[in-house]
């Protein structure tokens, strides 16, 4: 069994490592590596043209650095360890499983239904787990210091959406593996869904003002987000607008707060300013004995 999961792992690198290359050498219309380069430029210049706040510079406050976090995040991570080793804990899983004689996970058989109405259910409930995961992030002590990377942005731009800590990453997709496991799915390809969700992940990141009129009762937007990530929140508070894409949880369950559209709200928190400002520092910080 053992020598299964090293060759488990040692196929997840060689394979991830050829689909890397096949993505910045082989540009086509389901290219992840071009689809986040286009999504990132086409947001920067919405920001040039209509800034919220316009004395925000271009090249703004950590602007590289986000830029570096968006590609580890997005590319070089799964390089690094996380395929391999999510390919290794998902077999283990399987094998656990089979020791109680149970082979599919499936609970719930939506592969006959239209593929829209696929795609929908599966943005629903995985927003709906990624907002829960997101209010625990914030209340948990101990993730919560992986989780202050992300809040350590002081200026909102479109790459502050993958300024996060890689654990987070462990964390959220542990969590969604078993619930959307058990959904029998038909769908052969999320990349629309997934495109989908890092625009709106951009933009709600990003120095412009958009609210969506009604709609913002439905969908997170940057004046919600902003304040999200604001620095003073109210008293008692762990955090508040956890919406990930959809703004609806937080109406539903009384975690929304937009007290005003101040664009200049102060970001981060308490004692931010202290915070390491590498992405070596940042990325071994929850680990640093000195915290």
């Amino acid at each position: 069994m053992l020598r299964d999961y090293f060759t488990i792992i040692s196929d997840g690198y060689l394979g991830y490592w050829n689909y890397f290359q096949s993505e910045v050498s082989d540009p086509s219309w389901h290219n992840y590596f071009y689809w986040l380069i286009g999504l990132s430029l086409l947001v920067w210049v919405l920001e040039l043209v209509f800034p919220w706040r316009k004395n925000q510079p271009a090249f703004r406050k950590d602007f590289w650095l986000d830029a570096f976090y968006m590609f580890f995040n997005f590319f070089l991570f799964s390089l690094v360890v996380y395929n391999s080793l999510s390919n290794v804990a998902v077999e283990a899983f399987n094998d656990f499983l089979g020791l109680f004689g149970v082979s599919n996970l499936v609970a719930i058989q939506v592969a006959s239904w239209p593929g829209w109405a696929q795609f929908l259910l599966m943005f629903v409930v995985a927003d709906f787990i990624q907002w829960n995961v997101h209010r625990w992030l914030h209340r948990s002590p101990w993730l919560w210091e992986f989780h202050k990377v992300h809040h350590s942005v002081e200026q909102m731009g479109f790459a502050a959406h993958l300024r996060y800590h890689w654990m987070e990453t462990i964390v959220y997709k542990s969590v969604q593996y078993i619930p959307l496991a058990m959904i029998g799915f038909g769908l052969d390809d999320f990349f629309i869904l997934h495109i989908f969700t890092i625009a709106i992940g951009h933009l709600n990141h990003a120095n412009i003002k958009i609210t969506y009129g009604p709609l913002k009762y439905v969908l997170n937007n940057p004046v919600m987000h902003l304040w999200h990530h604001a620095k003073h929140l109210p008293e008692g508070s762990h955090g508040v607008n956890y919406g990930i894409s959809l703004s609806l949880w937080d109406y539903l369950f009384g975690t929304a707060y937009i007290p005003n559209e101040n664009e200049n709200e102060p970001l981060g928190f308490e004692h931010v300013e202290e915070f390491p400002k590498t992405f070596w520092q940042q990325i071994t910080y929850p680990w640093n004995k000195k915290n």
